[in-house]
């Protein structure tokens, strides 16, 4: 057998699918779409630049094995008005610009998202995010494979490889560590709204809202943690 011949065997990750069950939550849970949130002591509610509070999509535990972010408590909020693509702005020294989760947006003054990890979020606010349909989220292992250009799962999961619609990316944070992959929202995931909510503009549907306008959404985080919000949202279709 000639060396041409030979199959590597591809590199494997351990994953979870997240997967959003049908019944309609009642109660607060710490994995959900929607929800209660559950935020560190003295995070508030994150606003957008318009002065709205930004819709709740999901938060969920990061699983223990999942490296640096491993027990942290993972959500993620966007504007139900203002639906755009994130465009990454870089310092002249290829890194993030500082305090890049509030720096300008294009075309608008602040960014449209607030993605957290929380370190210490034992109890959840009284008040359930209203525009969403609350569902609780279960997180299944899996081993996630890449094929044979490097793209993992194109799934919901936390963990595992990214599945790149396009070329992969890779940022510095501002404070010069390397941001790291932890979840990957599918293209044109659409998450339920209660009747009667205003339609997001731009959106995919008259019943749910997108992310980024629906584009795929890889989310990396700063691993030293030098911010709650260091987490910088990969958009790609």
């Amino acid at each position: 057998m000639v060396e041409s011949d030979i199959r590597q065997p591809r590199e494997a990750f351990a994953a979870h699918m997240v997967e959003v069950e049908s019944e309609v939550l009642e109660r607060p849970e710490r994995n959900s779409v929607g929800g209660w949130p559950f935020l560190d002591d003295g995070q508030e509610w994150p606003e957008c630049f318009c002065g709205e509070r930004l819709v709740l999509f999901f938060q969920l535990d990061l699983p223990p094995e999942l490296g640096p972010f491993g027990g942290d408590h993972l959500l993620v909020f966007h504007c139900r008005t203002h639906n755009e693509a994130a465009i990454a702005e870089l310092s002249d020294d290829g890194r993030l610009v500082p305090r890049y989760w509030d720096a300008p947006q294009e075309p608008y003054p602040r960014p449209f998202w607030r993605v957290l990890l929380q370190r210490s979020a034992t109890r959840s606010l009284a008040e359930p995010e209203p525009s969403l349909r609350a569902r609780a989220l279960t997180l299944r292992s899996f081993t996630d494979v890449p094929n044979k250009r490097g793209k993992g799962a194109q799934t919901f999961k936390v963990g595992g490889a990214p599945s790149w619609a396009q070329d992969p990316e890779y940022y510095q944070c501002a404070c010069g560590a390397d941001l790291v992959y932890v979840c990957q929202v599918p293209e044109d995931m659409q998450f339920a709204i209660h009747p009667g909510q205003p339609e997001q503009p731009d959106g995919s549907a008259t019943d749910a809202y997108v992310l980024f306008l629906g584009n795929e959404v890889y989310l990396l985080a700063c691993p030293e943690h030098c911010d709650p919000a260091a987490v910088w949202p990969v958009n790609q279709n």
